[in-house]
C-alpha cells in the first residue's frame, strides 16, 4: 500500500519545522497525530431505530471504516431514554486511513462548508486534541445529496501526543488545518 499523501508530507515538512520551532533533539519528542474519532450523536434515533441504521452507512461511506453503534450508559427518563439503547455511532481511525480522511477533511471537505472563515482556534483540550464540530455530513464528496433523509452533524476530534495546545495548534497549521485570525 502506497504511503498517504499527508504522512509522507508530515515526514518530510512537518517533523523538521516542529524540531526547529519547539526545539525537539529527537524526532521521537515531535507531536503527531495519533487517532482521529469520528462521533454521530442520535438522540432522534429513541424513536425511529431506522435512523441509526442511515447514519452508519453514511459514517462508513465518509470514513471507509464500519462505524461502532453507541449505547446509553444510564437512562434519562426525561428524553425516554433507556440504559442500553443505540443512541449513536462513532469510528475510529488510525494510521493510512487517519491520514487519507484528515487530508480529505482539510483539503476537500472544509472548503465546501457554507460561509467558511476557518475553524475555531480555542477548541483544544488542555492536552493538545482538537475538537471539531461539523453541522452537516453533506460537506463529504462521498455523500449523495439526493440520497440523505435528513442533515446530521458530527464531531471530529484530532488526537495528538502534543504536550501542550500550543505545540498542537502548530502542528494541526502545519498539516494545513485553516484556524481562523
Amino acid at each position: 500500500m502506497a504511503q498517504a499523501r499527508l504522512k509522507k508530507y508530515y515526514n518530510e515538512k512537518v517533523v523538521p519545522a516542529l524540531m526547529k520551532e519547539f526545539g525537539y533533539k529527537s524526532v521521537m519528542e515531535v507531536p503527531k497525530v495519533t487517532k482521529i474519532v469520528v462521533n454521530m450523536g442520535l438522540g432522534e434515533a429513541i424513536q425511529n431505530v431506522k435512523i441509526l441504521d442511515s447514519a452508519v452507512e453514511e459514517l462508513s461511506r465518509i470514513t471507509g471504516q464500519k462505524p461502532v453503534i453507541t449505547k446509553a450508559k444510564r437512562s434519562i427518563s426525561t428524553f425516554k431514554l433507556r440504559q442500553g439503547m443505540s443512541i449513536g455511532c462513532r469510528v475510529t481511525l488510525r494510521r493510512e486511513r487517519m491520514y487519507e480522511f484528515f487530508d480529505r477533511l482539510v483539503s476537500v471537505s472544509l472548503p465546501r462548508v457554507r460561509d467558511f472563515r476557518g475553524v475555531s482556534p480555542s477548541s483544544f483540550d488542555g492536552m493538545g486534541n482538537y475538537t471539531l464540530g461539523l453541522q452537516e455530513q453533506i460537506i463529504f464528496p462521498e455523500i449523495d445529496y439526493d440520497k440523505i433523509e435528513k442533515v446530521r452533524g458530527m464531531n471530529v476530534v484530532v488526537v495528538t501526543t502534543a504536550k501542550t495546545d500550543q505545540e498542537a495548534r502548530y502542528l494541526l497549521k502545519l498539516m494545513g488545518v485553516p484556524f481562523r485570525n
